[in-house]
């Protein structure tokens, strides 16, 4: 939590995004700034995620029905490690 409220206090326009759980992967969120720089942290549940989202005051949505943003993807072209 400490980590994702520093993420959302440093950063502008930051949005939640819940990932489903996985084989590999349980529950995760995804804070993602105006800028598309982003941050993924493991949460017991997508509810749980909600209450962080309302906890920091920010939006919050759900990746299989918004997909990722554009700007994420962007921010990942531009800062791809060589």
């Amino acid at each position: 939590m400490e980590h994702l409220a520093q993420f959302t206090a440093t950063r502008v326009g930051v949005e939640a995004y819940i990932e489903p759980p996985n084989i590999d992967q349980p529950v995760s969120m995804l804070l993602i700034a105006t800028t598309g720089e982003w941050t993924r942290r493991r949460v017991p549940t997508a509810v749980d995620a909600r209450k962080i989202a309302a906890e920091l005051g920010i939006p919050v949505y759900d990746v299989n029905f918004t997909g990722y943003p554009q700007r994420m993807r962007d921010w990942n072209s531009a800062h791809k490690r060589k």
